[in-house]
């Protein structure tokens, strides 16, 4: 199973989804991906519109979630399935 952590920003009007890159082929660092969509429709009754994908290692994965809870950023779960 892939844990996904999410966080909302405080319009709930974007998500941002922290995921594991479990296929990473480098040996010395872990890597995440970073997703960023957009909230279509009404929360929780269809899923966000993904539209990018960055790939961070898991240090800077860590500052950029630090980064957005200071800005106003909250955890939510998967509302959307």
């Amino acid at each position: 199973m892939n844990k996904e952590h999410w966080l909302i920003n405080s319009r709930r009007s974007r998500v941002k989804r922290f995921t594991i890159n479990k296929k990473n082929k480098d040996k010395f660092f872990e890597y995440m991906f970073v997703d960023t969509g957009k909230i279509v429709g009404v929360l929780g009754k269809e899923t966000p519109a993904m539209q990018m994908r960055e790939e961070l290692k898991i240090e800077k994965a860590r500052e950029e979630w630090k980064k957005l809870i200071s800005q106003g950023w909250r955890v939510t779960p998967e509302v959307w399935l």
